[in-house]
């Protein structure tokens, strides 16, 4: 296998890029490691040069580009050399950590989209109380969506969640503001209309945003608008969370102190619960290979997390398995 990486995208390019490769390349031994950028940069975060293929670039797409013209205009950026080398099939698939933007427009630009899916989403794996985890597409790719386009979404996460994450019959959900049929807007029910006819997928029917964290659904579907406010505002709870509970035993008396202090380990496996370090990155399913969008800030774990769910999505072939699906659809 061959992943592209995108090294000098993110806050803390390309350090925490690399670290995180040589993390990953300690588990993922059939892998080889396709470095794209300042050559110089890479290899003073380089443990060593095994399995790693450095191609220099010589331009950087910024988080404030347009996308695409810096699509059109970078073309020696280290993001666009990477999504080409999957374009050209010199790579499998590719992860950044930068412009979101960008790479969304390089994937459907260069990658192209599933023959069928006309909107592709971002997904990630978001945290459950119970530590199972739940799919949520789509995150941002998109504004508006119709309700073949949630159709669309229900299906590609169905399929992410049991191949690359082996859930088997995972439950599909539709967001909406009560869990009763007769809910939701107009496009929810039309598309709860939809899943509700189909066999291939596990339709459980909505979910309320309350029960989410509690591991009411293994995928949950929704529009780009939506899916982005609600994971945003559960990682915003979770950090001010953290805060709060630090604060309050800091601010208490000597007994609360205590107290804090011997509930520190239950209280660190809480804030692990709520990282997404260990998730991966968010995937840009429903394009002809895996396109990874790894947090701008992210660790050299967080990295070496999402490098394990590309190696997951290839091993399974979940790209392959969904063309085929798509294909299908015509005759």
């Amino acid at each position: 296998m061959k992943i592209a990486i995108d090294a000098m995208g993110g806050d803390f390019a390309p350090e925490n890029i690399v670290k995180g490769v040589n993390l990953a390349k300690k588990e993922l031994s059939d892998v080889t490691f396709q470095l794209y950028g300042d050559g110089a940069k890479i290899r003073q975060f380089l443990d060593d040069e095994t399995a790693i293929e450095i191609i220099e670039t010589t331009e950087v797409i910024d988080f404030h580009d347009d996308p695409v013209a810096a699509i059109k205009s970078k073309k020696d950026s280290s993001l666009v050399r990477a999504v080409t080398a999957v374009k050209k099939r010199e790579a499998d698939a590719v992860l950044s950590a930068g412009s979101t933007g960008a790479l969304l427009t390089a994937g459907l630009m260069l990658v192209k989209r599933i023959k069928q899916v006309s909107r592709p989403a971002l997904m990630s794996t978001l945290p459950t109380a119970d530590g199972r985890g739940f799919d949520m597409l789509d995150l941002g790719a998109n504004t508006e969506n119709t309700a073949h386009h949630l159709v669309d979404f229900a299906i590609l996460g169905s399929y992410y969640a049991e191949n690359v994450r082996g859930i088997e019959k995972p439950r599909v959900a539709l967001i909406s503001n009560g869990s009763e049929e007769s809910k939701g807007s107009p496009t929810v029910k039309e598309a709860h209309e939809i899943l509700s006819a189909m066999t291939e997928i596990n339709f459980i029917g909505n979910i309320e945003s309350r029960d989410l964290l509690s591991g009411g659904a293994d995928v949950v579907v929704t529009d780009g608008f939506t899916g982005n406010a609600i994971s945003k505002a559960i990682e915003g709870t979770a950090t001010v969370l953290m805060k709060e509970i630090k604060s309050a035993i800091m601010a208490g008396s000597v007994t609360t102190k205590i107290g804090g202090v011997l509930i520190k380990k239950p209280l660190s496996g809480l804030k692990d619960l709520m990282s997404t370090d260990g998730a991966g990155g968010a995937a840009f399913v429903g394009l002809k290979a895996p396109v990874v969008k790894a947090h701008g800030n992210s660790s050299e774990l967080a990295i070496a997390s999402a490098l394990k769910q590309i190696h997951k999505m290839l091993e399974s072939d979940v790209s392959g398995k969904l063309v085929k699906h798509f294909e299908n659809m015509d005759k």
